[in-house]
């Protein structure tokens, strides 16, 4: 299985550059501490050795006090060298998981809206967090675990090899074939990792869309139907799950029996060099303390080298998210959309959400400089599709999109955003306040002109009614407000934006007759001296435009004004009309 391992790595690597004085200081603590604890047991040897053979004395007591001391001084220095390890480490780590999930989020942001909608909200979250979470996993492994076990390696098989060059051959031997089994084992086990991953992420989606649309589990008796999917979802989980740490208590059984193969096989070749006299009791506790700090590192190693693997897995699916590139992008030196009349056209447009879905074939639109046009047509017919391609939710397949001729392509995307304001069907806020909420249109807004937006947008009394008022939080989505009162609040947001090009799409439609009554006289002063596109199925509210627009099948069939398109015999409009005037008079 492909994995982008060496791509984390890199990306992680980025930000030990970022704090290099930082990881420095780690580093070198580390490793002093580190051999302070290998070079330490040499002292312990000297003492045991004037131990066993000398008769106790005042010289021998003050010789044996004397290195007690030595050893005091070296863990003292050790236990400084690990403090100042640590503080730099709380330091060091918290910055490199807040900027990783600053670029998690900057780089996911910029990704298109077709991006989102196939992906659940619950799984890029979890990939952003685990992202961050996997570098300090790493982190830890590499400074804590890696680092030590290398330094004291090479000082314990110098020391060895300085002894006895069987003995130090017999070690490194052993630690060779130890760290490969290792290596080799987690490697076989890392694609298993990523596959429970894989597997986890879904589960977690599955949570996330049921959650999200919990009312339609209650409402349409799909609660058994949703169980049975999360339990699914979750058995694939659980198996993956058994395997993988099946295969850890595997590893660890191999690793113990090679520990033991180290423990009797050092101790027997020591016992024979004690028997040709070239050992002494202190050597054998020289080899005790290192067989200890041996197998203190080295069975962690197995251990770690896994988790290692493992948290580079959980960072797997970020990682390809940051290696996708974005599907919609500024040109090389797109400069930024002037609006100066605000004249829209779609010349020869063709467009495809995919090869079997034709949309657009050489579709023609003008829009003059502060006219009113509605577009209506049947569900499908692509006048939806129209507002996507202007506001660049999806790339033309050929043809151009002008604004005051300048090709929205070549533009900054933030730019043309800045330039345009949406009312959609169906509004999403955050889940902040109904200030924070408004504002999001205009960022540097007072409250004075918030609130006259909101007196706008016939939202300002609703709001007053709530006993925390403009200081309300809205719930995820919007969800503690009615749809025509997030529908008021996205129009105060558009009023309060006050942009040039004015897109309504089907803006009244949640709210009731009075309210869109009082919504239409506010609409009527937002579209003053402004290029509106509003998309309808209510024909009563686009009577009043300048031009309306049919779209059927991806093409323009009928456009004028509204008594105009009545008077045509057999169109789609006055049928329309019909229609419903006709449903309103039974």
């Amino acid at each position: 299985m492909k994995t982008n391992t060496k791509i984390t790595l890199q990306l992680y690597w980025s930000q030990v550059r970022r704090m290099w004085a930082l990881a420095l200081i780690i580093a070198l603590g580390v490793t002093g501490a580190s051999a302070v604890r290998v070079v330490t047991p040499l002292f312990f040897k000297r003492f045991f050795d004037i131990l066993t053979n000398n008769t106790p004395s005042e010289s021998v007591v003050a010789q044996l006090v004397s290195i007690l001391l030595v050893i005091a001084l070296f863990e003292l220095l050790a236990w400084v060298l690990w403090r100042i390890a640590l503080f730099c480490s709380a330091i060091f780590q918290p910055c490199g998981i807040a900027n990783l999930a600053e670029m998690c989020f900057a780089y996911l942001h910029r990704h298109s809206f077709s991006f989102f909608n196939n992906n659940f909200v619950g799984s890029l979250v979890k990939r952003v967090n685990w992202f961050s979470k996997a570098f300090e996993g790493i982190a830890d492994r590499i400074t804590f675990d890696f680092l030590p076990l290398a330094v004291n390696l090479i000082i314990i098989l110098a020391v060895l090899l300085k002894k006895s060059l069987l003995l130090g051959l017999f070690v490194l031997a052993w630690t060779i074939l130890f760290l490969l089994v290792n290596w080799a084992l987690t490697k076989y086990k890392l694609k298993y990792d990523i596959q429970r991953n894989e597997a986890e992420t879904k589960a977690t989606g599955v949570l996330a869309d049921t959650i999200t649309n919990q009312s339609n589990v209650k409402l349409f008796n799909g609660y058994q139907r949703e169980v049975r999917r999360f339990v699914e979802a979750s058995e694939v989980v659980r198996r993956l799950r058994r395997f993988t740490w099946s295969l850890d208590n595997l590893f660890d059984g191999i690793q113990g029996f090679l520990v033991v193969a180290l423990e009797l096989g050092i101790f027997y070749g020591a016992v024979v060099l004690w028997q040709r006299g070239q050992v002494t009791i202190g050597d054998f506790v020289l080899l005790q303390s290192y067989a200890i700090i041996i197998f203190d590192k080295v069975w962690n190693f197995g251990k770690t080298i896994r988790r290692m693997y493992s948290d580079l897995a959980d960072a797997e699916e970020m990682t390809v998210i940051l290696q996708t590139p974005h599907e919609i992008q500024d040109v090389k030196n797109a400069k930024n959309l002037l609006v100066t009349e605000g004249k829209i056209e779609f010349a020869n447009v063709n467009f495809y959400y995919h090869e079997t879905r034709k949309i657009f074939s050489k579709f023609n639109l003008q829009v003059k400089a502060k006219e009113k046009v509605a577009l209506i047509g049947p569900s499908g017919s692509g006048k939806s599709t129209v507002v996507k391609l202007l506001l660049r939710m999806h790339d033309i397949a050929g043809g151009k999109i002008t604004i005051d001729d300048q090709r929205i392509s070549h533009v900054t995307q933030e730019s043309l955003w800045q330039n345009i304001s949406l009312v959609p069907q169906e509004p999403i806020l955050f889940h902040r306040t109904l200030l924070e909420n408004i504002r999001y249109g205009k960022p540097e807004a007072t409250d004075v002109e918030v609130i006259a937006a909101a007196k706008l947008g016939n939202c300002h009394e609703f709001i007053s009614q709530f006993p925390e008022g403009y200081e309300t939080f809205v719930g995820e989505r919007g969800i503690k407000l009615s749809g025509g009162e997030r529908q008021r609040v996205a129009i105060a947001r558009a009023i309060l934006r006050n942009a040039p090009i004015l897109i309504l799409d089907e803006a009244t439609s949640s709210l009731d007759s009075e309210s869109e009554r009082l919504i239409q006289d506010a609409l009527s002063n937002l579209m003053r001296n402004k290029t509106v596109i509003v998309i309808a199925h209510r024909l009563s509210t686009i009577m009043k435009m300048d031009r309306i627009v049919v779209v059927n099948q991806g093409a323009i069939t009928e456009e004028g004004t509204h008594h105009q398109l009545l008077k045509k015999k057999g169109g789609l409009y006055g049928e329309l009309w019909r229609l419903q005037a006709g449903g309103f008079l039974k």
